[in-house]
């Protein structure tokens, strides 16, 4: 049998009137801007998918999905203005219907213009209770609900690249949860989702880049409840 914890119950500490619409549209929005790694796009488009496309005026997911593209936390009293905060920084942003397969209804597809016209698009859901999931990065599948600490490692298909990223990790004493690794075909571009128990010190980190054959990583840390 299933057991659920106090969170799955009494839900999220959030503004705004559904945990899937507004909660978790908040954390979509703030983990798209991380991957992005763009604090004030040019534009954000938001392809609204199902149940998000028919109620998003209503259950504020407009206003949520462009708080989190701000950086805000769900119980941020500030997500009511979302929308004049990112006029005022020069963000502009637009909603759109659109059918994006076969995906959770509360999908949404993120196209962030940078402000050096570069576009990354960014795809997830939002589960229930405020939880997400990423589910595409740029056109690659991928799948991580920023749950855990979590890194964003973009590589060459080469070998040694797991185990080089893998042995920094454990020699830092640092337990890792859960490991995929995806690739678009042999030899070329891969990313590897590392979640682990633990947050990665940012030393780490500088070190993980100098890493040959490694493009980037990006971190994403969940913020505790209420901080």
């Amino acid at each position: 049998m299933k057991e659920f914890s106090a969170f799955d119950i009494l839900g999220p500490i959030m503004i705004g009137p559904s945990s899937s619409h507004t909660a978790g549209a908040v954390r979509l929005g703030k983990i798209a801007s991380i991957i992005s790694e763009e604090n004030n796009p040019k534009k954000v488009t938001f392809l609204l998918h199902g149940s998000f496309s028919e109620t998003y005026r209503g259950h504020g997911t407009d206003k949520a999905l462009v708080a989190g593209i701000l950086g805000m936390e769900p119980w941020d009293v500030r997500i009511r203005e979302s929308f004049e905060i990112a006029k005022k920084n020069g963000i502009d942003f637009e909603f759109k219907p659109a059918d994006l397969g076969d995906v959770h209804p509360n999908t949404v597809k993120f196209l962030i213009q940078k402000k050096n016209n570069e576009t990354v698009e960014i795809m997830g859901s939002s589960t229930g209770g405020g939880n997400i999931k990423i589910i595409e990065i740029n056109g690659s599948s991928v799948e991580f609900t920023g749950a855990y600490p979590t890194l964003i490692v973009s590589h060459k298909d080469v070998p040694g690249m797991i185990s080089k990223i893998t042995t920094m990790i454990y020699e830092n004493n640092i337990n890792i949860a859960f490991l995929k690794v995806y690739r678009s075909s042999r030899g070329f571009a891969a990313k590897m989702i590392v979640e682990t128990d633990t947050v990665i010190d940012k030393q780490i980190i500088d070190k993980m880049k100098q890493i040959e054959n490694l493009k980037s990583v990006i971190v994403i840390n969940p913020v505790i409840e209420g901080e």
